[in-house]
């Protein structure tokens, strides 16, 4: 049975790149959905949860459309500025972000509605700013269940199979993250080698599931 690590490796760094690019965007949507009312929230709402009812092959055929070499924006990226995302590992964290901004939002903004407005009501009064306010108020006090959306947000980035499928490829040694290695040593026949992969992403669900529970409020997770 041969066996590489550097599917483990890439899952994981691309599930990191992606939090730290969608964690700052995802925890202040949750701000807004969570503090703010304002015309079409609802619309905004539904296109978050979006990624979690279609299927992930559509999610990939999106993101073709849209960032291929002739889709709405990837002409245009690679006429002006020669970048082309398909098939590449910086794919794999575009897929990876779509999927997981929901999670994060959706575990994020419970915590952060339940900040009494009247903490910082007072932060206000004291002549706090709104990013004042987030930092020494809101933040102090959400930040249990942001952090376990982050939590869960990357576990989904690193078992993302099907956008990351169609958008960045199963090409060995460059796209070819955990969950696409279980599907080619599956159909390979090889399981032994699939095994490998299932039990770490596997253990890797696991510690999120208890981190997870313990970081969110109001009993996540039991």
């Amino acid at each position: 049975m041969s066996f590489d690590t550097f599917p483990i490796q890439l899952s994981l760094q691309v599930a990191t790149i992606a939090i730290l690019l969608v964690g700052p965007a995802g925890t202040a949507l949750a701000w807004l959905q969570a503090k703010r009312s304002y015309p079409g929230r609802g619309l905004v709402d539904g296109l978050i949860l979006l990624p979690l009812v279609l299927p992930p092959s559509v999610i990939g055929y999106f993101l073709i459309v849209l960032l291929g070499r002739r889709g709405l924006l990837g002409e245009a990226l690679d006429a002006s500025l020669g970048l082309r995302l398909v098939f590449t590992p910086t794919a794999a964290v575009i897929a990876s972000m779509v999927v997981a901004l929901p999670l994060l939002v959706k575990t994020a903004q419970p915590s952060l509605e339940a900040v009494p407005r009247a903490m910082e009501d007072v932060g206000r009064s004291l002549g706090l700013g709104e990013w004042g306010v987030f930092v020494r108020v809101t933040l102090p006090v959400a930040w249990k269940g942001i952090v376990a959306g982050l939590v869960l947000a990357f576990a989904r980035a690193v078992g993302e199979f099907g956008a990351t499928l169609m958008f960045a490829g199963n090409i060995p040694g460059r796209t070819n993250t955990m969950p696409l290695e279980i599907f080619a040593a599956y159909q390979a026949g090889e399981d032994g080698r699939a095994l490998v992969y299932v039990l770490v992403l596997t253990g890797l669900s696991m510690l999120v599931v208890l981190a997870a529970g313990r970081l969110a409020p109001r009993g996540f997770g039991s």
